[in-house]
């Protein structure tokens, strides 16, 4: 697998909203706009074809560290609390945000004590197919299952289950946690914004979101 997984788009510039604005111009990291710390406790409720984890909620703390963040609400389903400057220099993490999956699926491991806890999988295409889609719901319904959170490196703009719009032109990393109808819909934590920190989506929303990059996954 290459180590850099395809990354077409641009980056944000800093303090723009989520909703996107000027394009700062093309480089190969992802960051979301800013946030401000905080926490919030998810529930854990395991109804047939449905599974949720109990994330441990937090924030990111600044604009570019959306990967470390979202690791570390990946890892919070675990028990395990990391912090995420440590994190962010494992991942090689600068303002420019954090490169590809492949720079989180090793601290993912690290971190659960299993050298093959976590592989990257990446989606090339710039739009998922039906092959891609089934996997990304099969691997999410497996990692979930095994008490793990499914980590995805994600570019453009979706709309969850509720109709909201989530837009990450120059790109973002986000957990997710849960699923239902047999892993169709699958839960988010976004650590973008605490006001939306947790959403569902379709998994064919969120393998389109995916393309062009990847997801850490069991």
């Amino acid at each position: 697998m290459r180590t850099d997984l395809i990354r077409k788009t641009a980056l944000t510039a800093a303090g723009l909203a989520f909703t996107g604005g000027a394009i700062a111009g093309p480089i190969t990291a992802a960051y979301a706009a800013e946030a401000k710390p905080t926490s919030q406790t998810q529930s854990d409720r395991k109804p047939s074809g449905e599974r949720q984890l109990g994330v441990r909620y937090e924030a990111q703390p600044n604009f570019y560290y959306c990967g470390p963040a979202a690791t570390r609400n990946a890892l919070s389903v675990q028990g395990k609390n990391i912090n995420v400057d440590a994190m962010a220099k494992e991942m090689g993490t600068t303002e420019a945000g954090t490169n590809s999956i492949n720079d989180i699926t090793p601290v993912l491991n690290k971190e659960t004590g299993k050298n093959d806890a976590y592989r990257s999988v990446e989606i090339s295409s710039p739009d998922a197919d039906a092959k891609q889609t089934d996997k990304l719901r099969a691997d999410i319904v497996r990692t979930v299952d095994d008490g793990r959170a499914v980590v995805a490196n994600i570019a453009g703009t979706s709309t969850d289950t509720d109709g909201t719009t989530h837009s990450y032109e120059g790109g973002h990393y986000i957990s997710v946690v849960g699923y239902r109808d047999n892993g169709q819909i699958v839960k988010i934590a976004d650590s973008a914004n605490p006001n939306t920190a947790s959403y569902w989506i379709s998994v064919e929303h969120l393998a389109d979101w995916i393309a062009t990059r990847g997801y850490a996954t069991s």
